[in-house]
């Protein structure tokens, strides 16, 4: 079978001197070659990148600046306990916000629906007998109602989320000022409701502890339970997801139940920290709350995730006191400004990776044939 075929060149390969042979013992035979030392380290550094924990970064560097320029205020326990307790009101929203961003729609009717929360107990305590735990169940649950109402003008109206859910707000707002009678009341709660909002357990608040375990179960609902992946594939492509078998109208639906619910929880948990409802109580909480979601959303994970939102959060909220401790006429200020301009990079850090993926998927695409 030395026939040459015409215009095929033959080619001579000398057998390798180095070829196993078959019949030799398995445990004879080379091992591998072991992996780079360095593959570990550079997994850590990629982890420790300012691009995924940047806010930990801010936080630092705001606790050393004014711990430089304060260090008789800012460096305080009283400093560092007021700016945790405070703000748990304000994450337990941006985690409510957080739900339906993950499923890919907007909720911007988390701060009325707080203060429906609010105003309910408050309504409850004054005009009824109820025990305490009880007008909060209600006020839970009428907030989650009022989820309902969102998710059906948004799955069955076919209504943006983001129109639907500002006309709601909007109709909560005059609900609030029919319930309130545009005055503030003041609820009648017993001594042990107070406590809780004011009391620490192991050195550390109450509501503290309350949002951490809020925040673990959000967590791991997200991030290994079936809820959590089907909320991740309605937001990535709701199309592609209901072809999967995601039953992406119910998960819609759901994501605006669960928003209302841990809005009227945040209510509940202000009626703790102040007795006082009014019906303006609730839009303030709205931006920061929103500029927490979508600056977390940059950070570890790469997409809207739980700890990265609170991180987020403490980070401004430190910058914040430490700007106003430093400067007294800072107090007026620095809030609204602190809040709009982190609102601004986050959106803009956050739409990176998405203007990437479209720019990627325009250059791939294939040119029309004229």
């Amino acid at each position: 079978m030395n026939e040459q075929h015409p215009g095929v060149r033959r080619i001579d390969v000398a057998p390798t001197q180095q070829a196993i042979q078959l019949d030799e013992p398995v445990d004879q035979l080379p091992e591998p070659e072991p992996r780079a030392s360095g593959t570990g380290s550079r997994r850590l550094l990629g982890k420790l990148a300012p691009r995924r924990i940047s806010a930990i970064y801010l936080l630092g560097s705001f606790i050393v600046l004014f711990g430089l320029l304060s260090p008789d205020t800012f460096l305080t326990e009283v400093t560092f306990t007021l700016v945790f307790r405070s703000g748990v009101v304000t994450c337990i929203l941006a985690l409510a916000f957080l739900v339906p961003l993950t499923a890919g729609v907007y909720d911007l009717s988390i701060g009325a629906v707080m203060a429906l929360g609010l105003g309910i107990v408050v309504y409850l305590s004054l005009h009824t007998d109820l025990p305490i735990l009880v007008t909060a169940l209600i006020a839970i649950a009428a907030s989650a109602l009022s989820g309902a109402v969102s998710g059906f003008i948004v799955v069955k109206l076919h209504v943006d989320s983001f129109i639907a859910t500002l006309g709601v707000s909007q109709v909560l707002a005059g609900v609030l000022l029919l319930m309130s009678n545009n005055t503030q009341l003041i609820g009648d709660f017993p001594e042990g409701w107070g406590e809780l909002g004011r009391g620490d357990f192991a050195g550390v608040p109450v509501v503290v502890w309350m949002l951490l375990l809020l925040a673990l179960v959000m967590w791991y609902c997200l991030e290994f339970t079936a809820v959590g992946r089907h909320l991740l594939a309605t937001g990535g492509n709701r199309d592609a997801a209901r072809l999967a078998g995601v039953p992406t109208e119910r998960v819609l639906f759901g994501v605006f139940v669960a928003s209302g619910a841990i809005s009227g929880l945040a209510g509940v948990v202000f009626s703790m920290q102040s007795p006082v409802f009014s019906s303006s109580v609730g839009p303030g909480y709205l931006f920061p709350a929103v500029a927490a979601v979508f600056l977390g959303a940059s950070q570890l994970s790469q997409r809207p995730n739980v700890w990265g939102t609170l991180i987020a959060y403490f980070a401004l909220a430190f910058g914040i006191q430490g700007l106003a401790l430093s400067a007294s006429s800072a107090s007026v200020w620095s809030q609204p400004m602190f809040q709009g301009v982190s609102l601004i990079i986050a959106v803009a850090v956050a739409s990176r990776p998405v203007l990437r993926k479209l720019r990627a998927s325009r250059e791939q695409a294939p040119e029309s044939v004229s």
